[in-house]
């Protein structure tokens, strides 16, 4: 057990048995012989003190000196040294949300048997839907991103300062894209670098990699050239955005194999938010997307040309779109990112940030088939009904169309302006990605996106799943599987109404 975890069961006994004699804080200081501060400090597991000092609060509190210091947990809290020793909770980023050790401790000694059953039963829940450390990581730095609405004032100030540290020297000036052989000479000049694009090639193990670094007197960074340029370039600005930003705690491959730490991913996502507005500058982006959403019907060249003058991949636009618009224009939004193998039925969702509250179910533990309707699974449809294995080996992306939905859900009739693109995966064969932006409609839209009720924008009624989609097989012959869910819960409700019918009946009988 760590000296933190001892700190912690300590302050919480001594908090609970104080409550427990209706002392307040100031009068078990008294009669202890400590100072308030003192008392506060150990209640929040921050001291830890002298034996003498113990014994002095066991006399005062009428509790065994023992009792007090032991690690031995009542039974209602038998499971409090195993969760709070758990890995996940332990690395769980508690001060990124504004939370220290001393609200948990305030927490499982206000309720301590209700605080430890919760704390327990949020473990045995990712244990039982086999969710691991990483991916409660990821939903944790989710979560900061989303209660930020995915902006970081601090990230695109330091962009703006890399520009204007290195444009004169590096010719590039405030808003004109930089090239990635600049990129590399600033890894190279500044900081370095030593950069090797053969020798993944050389290990095919290593092919699934699109970048893995060595640490060093001279840093090392192997670049998979398998990759597009405009994936490499992103690579390299979040290469420098771990040097200009100092992060050192960091993922030494892409994607990484293993997470160690939340401040691990966290640096990572910092790295790669530096490297996009780098690489798409705040104010340019801006005024092309104030140019987009001012026209009166939609056009898809608009985002097609943002591509090519930014020289950035599907994903990196509308990614950075979800930092700069909920923002800049005061529109929620949510970002989708889907894998669909070809030939296959199964669509995976692979990365969501979902800032407007949409029915996104996760996936997780319920194995069920998303609705075929929505945008990110009809353009990954029609990718792999228009593309051949020889069109797919000579797509480039300024080939990738981008596609457009009004989507709106059959219960809750809340509609979803939807825009997205689907392309191959070039380190993944036979694999194809969709990544889409979603704005909820509301009064506001309309006077934002002027093209909103564009009526060539295909109208799409949307469900969750198909296991719970009310729809006929006549109304949407697009469903995977039948609705077996929502079968269940009508049967379910069925069996209810019979048996309040009964009851009923019965209780009529008694009383006649």
């Amino acid at each position: 057990m760590s000296i933190d975890l001892i700190n912690i069961i300590f302050g919480m006994k001594i908090r609970q048995a104080r409550t427990d004699a209706n002392l307040t804080l100031s009068e078990f200081a008294a009669q202890a012989e400590l100072s308030p501060s003192y008392v506060t400090e150990i209640e929040k597991g921050r001291k830890y003190p002298r034996a003498d000092k113990i014994l002095k609060m066991a006399q005062v509190l009428g509790r065994d000196y023992d009792s007090l210091v032991s690690i031995k947990l009542d039974p209602s809290m038998a499971y409090l040294e195993s969760t709070l020793s758990s890995s996940i909770l332990r690395n769980f980023p508690f001060q990124e949300f504004g939370l220290g050790a001393e609200d948990l401790v305030n927490l499982l000694t206000r309720e301590p048997d209700k605080a430890s059953a919760l704390l327990h039963a949020i473990l045995e829940i990712g244990r039982r839907y086999a969710l691991t450390e990483e991916q409660f990581l990821r939903a944790a730095l989710r979560s900061y991103q989303e209660i930020r609405e995915n902006y970081f004032p601090s990230l695109e100030e330091a962009a703006v300062s890399f520009r204007q540290q290195f444009g004169e020297k590096y010719q590039f000036a405030a808003t004109t894209p930089i090239s990635r052989r600049t990129l590399e000479t600033i890894l190279q000049e500044v900081y370095g670098y030593v950069i090797d694009t053969t020798l993944i090639q050389e290990h095919p193990e290593l092919g699934k990699y699109r970048t893995v670094f060595f640490q060093g007197k001279q840093p090392r960074l192997l670049i998979n050239p398998a990759l597009y340029e405009r994936q490499a370039r992103f690579l390299l600005a979040r290469e420098l955005g771990y040097q200009f930003l100092g992060l050192t705690e960091r993922s030494t491959t892409s994607t990484p194999d293993q997470i160690q730490s939340f401040q691990q991913i966290l640096n990572d996502f910092k790295a790669a938010y530096f490297a996009g507005a780098v690489l798409m500058p705040r104010t340019a982006v801006l005024d092309d997307l104030q140019r987009f959403f001012n026209l009166p019907t939609w056009d898809p060249h608009p985002l097609e040309q943002m591509l090519t003058a930014y020289h950035v991949t599907p994903e990196m636009l509308l990614y950075r779109f979800s930092e700069l618009i909920p923002q800049f224009f005061g529109i929620k939004l949510h970002f989708l990112r889907f894998h669909h193998t070809r030939s296959s039925h199964t669509y995976q969702l692979i990365k969501q940030l979902n800032m407007n509250r949409l029915l996104v179910p996760s996936g997780i533990g319920l194995h069920e088939h998303h609705c075929r309707r929505w945008l990110s699974i009809r353009l990954l449809q029609e990718l792999e009904e228009h593309i051949t294995e020889q069109a797919v080996q000579n797509l480039t992306m300024d080939d990738v169309p981008a596609g457009v939905q009004m989507s709106e859900f059959l219960d809750s009739r809340d509609r979803f302006l939807c825009i997205g693109f689907a392309r191959p995966l070039v380190l993944s064969p036979n694999v194809n990605s969709s990544v889409i932006v979603g704005f909820r409609v509301d009064a506001e839209l309309k006077n934002i996106i002027r093209f909103m009720d564009d009526p060539a924008i295909p109208q799409r009624i949307i469900n969750e799943t198909c296991e719970r989609c009310p729809l006929t097989a006549e109304q949407c012959q697009m469903r995977a599987v039948a609705p077996v869910l929502l079968e269940a819960q009508q049967h379910e409700r069925e069996r209810k109404v019979t048996l309040d019918r009964l009851k009923a009946m019965f209780r009529a009988e008694r009383n006649s």
